[in-house]
């Protein structure tokens, strides 16, 4: 097997049938032997009948699977993905992003040209139930909405890596060798659970371990994908929500890359920073956050990550307690 889709999928049904259809229409995979894994994370809908019928009549291509998880999250349902998958390359999709017809093809292509990459991801654009707001691009990156323009670019080179971006979860590829000698088997970010937002941050944490065990993370600017936004999610109490899991994960992305002694210092650094923003974005917003949904958002994103080191503490206390006493 050369390639691998993996879709991960909760309460998917009114969405899975259109990311199956785009699968059954990829072009230029004469020689490439794929294959596509679903993996329902816990749904209570009728996705698990959708994929059964389309198993039915998939045409000969390629091989469509599903799975079942049980346990809710984002990152477990890529870790049963990742078991289940019979090529080295697996290509991750959430149940709302479509490929390209040429994306399977562009995605194994890739890794053969650039064979330095433990991980890489391409273009993200949006296709929109209603306008986004006037001031969107402020949070795009984050929706993900990724746009890098049309030559390819290595996230862990300098000008990268010290700023720490890297791709989100949808639409990146990986090596599955690499990932497994890399990635601890149980993140502290979870991802998303269900409807929480809470434990976002687990697509950086990961590729925070690919990189510092020396693999490259690039992005590809002939892979595209685009992700169904819904109108809710321009809505102000979702956005506020959003943000908050977002800014709750900060530190522990932050000290994946710091020794021991040097994470107090900067702790304190990133706090003094953090607050130093939040100030000046509560003065220079202070008139329209109550009408400005995207205001408001990162607002919140700055609270939460101000109590970041408290709430991952809280976190790792408890996941060891628990652990102590099973």
């Amino acid at each position: 097997m050369d390639f691998t889709v993996a879709i991960r999928t909760y309460n998917g049904a009114t969405r899975i049938g259109k990311i199956l259809e785009r699968l059954k229409s990829q072009t230029q995979t004469d020689g490439i032997e794929w294959e596509i894994v679903v993996v329902d994370n816990n749904s209570s809908d009728s996705t698990a009948t959708i994929i059964q019928a389309q198993q039915e009549t998939w045409p000969s291509h390629s091989r469509l699977h599903y799975f079942f998880e049980a346990k809710q999250g984002a990152s477990y349902a890529r870790a049963r993905c990742i078991q289940e998958a019979q090529s080295e390359l697996i290509g991750f999709l959430d149940d709302d992003n479509y490929p390209a017809d040429d994306w399977v093809f562009e995605c194994y292509q890739f890794a053969q040209d650039y064979p330095q990459a433990g991980a890489y991801s391409g273009q993200i654009h949006g296709e929109y139930e209603v306008e986004p707001p006037a001031n969107f691009k402020r949070i795009a990156n984050f929706i993900p909405i990724i746009e890098r323009g049309n030559k390819p670019l290595c996230y862990t080179s300098y000008k990268y890596a010290r700023k720490k971006v890297y791709p989100p979860g949808a639409g990146l590829v990986i090596r599955k060798s690499v990932w497994l000698d890399t990635v601890p088997k149980k993140l502290v970010l979870q991802g998303p659970v269900g409807t929480s937002l809470n434990t976002k941050g687990e697509d950086i944490e990961a590729l925070s371990y690919l990189a510092m065990a020396g693999w490259e993370i690039w992005y590809n600017p002939k892979m595209h994908i685009y992700h169904e936004i819904p109108a809710r999610r321009f809505e102000r109490d979702y956005l506020i929500e959003f943000f908050k899991g977002v800014g709750l994960s900060r530190h522990r992305t932050r000290m994946l890359n710091y020794k021991p002694w040097q994470k107090p210092w900067f702790t304190m650094a990133y706090f003094v920073n953090d607050f130093r923003k939040l100030l000046r974005h509560a003065w220079r917003y202070r008139d329209v956050l109550g009408d400005d949904a995207v205001a408001a958002a990162e607002l919140q994103f700055f609270k939460s990550c101000l109590v970041s080191p408290l709430f991952i503490w809280k976190m790792l206390y408890f996941g060891r307690d628990k652990n102590s006493k099973s």
